[in-house]
């Protein structure tokens, strides 16, 4: 069988074998469905992209966990949008990225990409206590209750004290809420303080844990629950009601691999209008791998 190329690079990083790795296979425009999905499943990461560029300074992506197409996903849009311009495929540092959630604006450089995502949706308070017992913890542990929020990929939110977020492991039957329209990713349990010597910016510490078919996994980077999470500051008043508020998200040293997500939330009148997603890119390994037959 023919092959097709493929690249894997780590996102949210600043170096290889850490953040949240990516497989980006190219040329695979006339591939099926089924075939994706194939794909996806062998490298078997959290996601994988299928990218198609176009001759206007887009390009076209369906994003693919081990089982199912995914509308938008933080990690590899800002991956995938740095390895097109690395392969020379996009020619300047701004781009379109046309995916499952509608256009996605992004900036690319030698370092890494960012994102900006318009928000989707937010919604109220859900039972933080339940939450907290399905994660381990108690209603103690809870500083400032729960949301459910999305830039094209819903995630549920539960703000805790910072001890409380190392000690968060998911419990059997972990449930978590799915309202709104968007596919939901799973639950954010994080902390939120005032950053270091950096006047109203945010410092975040987060675990993602992610829910598909039962299976619980943990995310060491991911780029749609930080873009959610600005909505949910702005909604909960921890950022500013009127302008644009920092949040540096540290994520994935529980997971052993270490992550750094730079974000900002633009608001209005205590609404979140965009919000931006930044991170480094680091190249991991590049190969060729068969074309799979038609389940």
């Amino acid at each position: 069988m023919s092959g097709l190329s493929y690249d894997v690079i780590d996102v949210f990083c600043d170096r290889p074998f850490a953040g949240n790795p990516l497989a980006v296979v190219h040329g695979t425009h006339d591939l099926s469905t089924r075939q994706l999905q194939s794909l996806a499943r062998e490298f078997n990461l959290s996601e994988t992209t299928f990218p198609a560029p176009r001759d206007d300074g887009a390009y076209d992506v369906r994003i693919f966990t081990p089982a199912l197409e995914i509308p938008f996903a933080g990690h590899p849009t800002v991956g995938t949008a740095w390895l097109l311009r690395r392969r020379g495929e996009l020619a300047g540092p701004q781009a379109v990225q046309h995916c499952g959630a509608g256009p996605i604006d992004v900036a690319v450089d030698d370092a890494g990409a960012e994102l900006t995502a318009p928000p989707r949706n937010v919604l109220d308070r859900t039972d933080g206590v339940s939450l907290a017992a399905g994660v381990g913890l108690s209603a103690d542990d809870i500083d400032g209750g729960s949301r459910v929020a999305s830039c094209g990929l819903g995630w549920t939110f539960l703000r805790v004290s910072d001890a409380a977020v190392g000690l968060s492991a998911p419990r059997a039957g972990l449930d978590v809420p799915h309202a709104g329209a968007d596919v939901m990713g799973g639950l954010c349990v994080y902390s939120v303080a005032p950053a270091p010597g950096d006047a109203g910016s945010l410092a975040v510490h987060s675990r993602v844990f992610s829910v598909e078919y039962g299976r619980v996994t943990e995310d060491p980077a991911t780029g749609s629950a930080a873009a959610a999470l600005g909505l949910v500051l702005a909604a909960d008043g921890l950022a500013a009601a009127d302008g644009t508020t920092g949040y540096v998200i540290s994520q994935g040293a529980e997971a052993g691999r270490p992550s750094t997500l730079y974000a900002r939330v633009d608001a209005s009148a205590g609404e979140a209008t965009r919000v931006h997603v930044r991170g480094g890119v680091s190249h991991v390994a590049s190969g060729t791998i068969a074309v799979p037959p038609e389940p």
